[in-house]
């Protein structure tokens, strides 16, 4: 019984020996990246969950700059919609996008609009970082969540203020890179590891003898005439199907705020001993209220009355907990402990300092 509710309340998965994976899965390649981009626009045709014109001014304004170069003067007009709402759009440029192609995006509201439900992105220019426009974004926001509102009592279900739009962007500028130029590539490991990136070395030689080399803990140079398979393209291609079985240094990942303790593979404990016991402390106010007799003088007073106690706990005593030659027999050493998912974690820290958990440990 005691193994199943410990089971129950605490995670802490069993993470086997690593396997062999392909190299697309642990590596980016040099050269194959997306680019951030982000405009700033309007969502129109919301009912009644915009913007507060007054509250946000600059919602104001560019609505009014948008109608002037469509042609529309509001110069002087005072006008108060509520039916629309400024909103960042951001979305990222994948790599090899090329003009007309379509991206996603996702627009977010910045005012103090309450929801971009049913609303519609006026086209809105995305720009990246040197500030040339690639994408232009405009359609119909799909937004993530509802709110019900009454006189006493209001609920909000998700993020009614967050929509995204699929396909909403036209690719309107391509990145200038040609591919085709590079004679040699560097593969980007993204848990780096010196181990891993030799692995690395020699799963690609033996495919390309000769061409690959281990620059680093997180950097593998791959030569493209050295490995003879014409283009770069090609070269990734086969590449990228590479079986290998990558290698990490022994973790213990807390989590404090969720009670969560996740442990690597090569994590062991050397033979130590652990006591564990709560001290209790209860404080309780009852106080009292005291009445002169009828017709008599005097006042009504509350006399404060607090009982105070302490109470220990009984502990798990003095165990010990063996020396770990494999995870499971680390985590049934630590359960046999017999307590909390939280405490587990103070006594986990409590191990490390004592020099015993060889692992790196990871609080966040």
């Amino acid at each position: 019984m005691r193994w199943l509710v410990l089971i129950a309340s605490l995670w802490m998965p069993l993470v086997g020996m690593a396997s062999e994976v392909r190299l697309k899965d642990i590596v980016e390649f040099d050269g194959v990246r997306g680019n951030d981009l982000i405009g700033y626009g309007l969502v129109v045709g919301l009912d009644g969950t915009g913007d507060g014109i007054r509250n946000s001014p600059f919602t104001e304004e560019i609505m009014s700059n948008l109608l002037e170069r469509l042609g529309v003067n509001v110069s002087g007009e005072d006008f108060r919609p509520k039916n629309v709402a400024a909103v960042f759009v951001t979305a990222t440029l994948p790599p090899f996008a090329r003009v007309g192609s379509q991206i996603d995006v996702t627009v977010s509201a910045i005012g103090d609009a309450s929801s971009l439900l049913g609303g519609t992105l006026v086209m809105t220019p995305l720009n990246a970082a040197d500030g040339e426009i690639y994408a232009v974004a405009q359609g119909t926001v799909i937004a993530g969540g509802a709110t019900a509102e009454g006189v006493g009592a209001t609920t909000t279900i998700g993020v009614p203020t967050s929509g995204v739009l699929p396909s909403g962007a036209r690719v309107e500028r391509e990145v200038d890179f040609d591919f085709t130029e590079l004679d040699a590539l560097r593969l980007a490991l993204r848990n780096p590891d010196f181990t891993t990136a030799l692995l690395v070395e020699n799963a690609i030689n033996r495919q390309f003898p000769n061409s690959a080399e281990a620059l680093d803990a997180g950097t593998v140079r791959v030569s493209i005439v050295g490995a003879q398979a014409g283009s770069p393209a090609r070269t990734i291609a086969v590449m990228e199907n590479i079986r290998v079985e990558p290698q990490q240094k022994a973790k213990v990942v807390v989590d404090q705020r969720s009670g969560t303790i996740v442990m690597g593979a090569d994590v062991r404990i050397s033979r130590v001993a652990v006591s564990q016991g709560n001290l209790t402390l209860r404080v309780r106010e009852d106080p009292l209220v005291v009445q002169p007799n009828p017709f008599a003088e005097g006042e009504t007073v509350v006399v404060p009355r607090t009982t105070a106690e302490i109470e220990e706990e009984d502990g798990t005593g003095l165990a010990e907990v063996p020396d770990g030659t494999n995870l499971s027999e680390v985590i049934a050493g630590l359960n046999a402990l017999g307590v909390s998912p939280r405490n587990m974690i103070d006594i986990l820290k409590s191990i490390k300092a004592a020099g015993a958990l060889h692992a790196e440990f990871i609080v966040r």
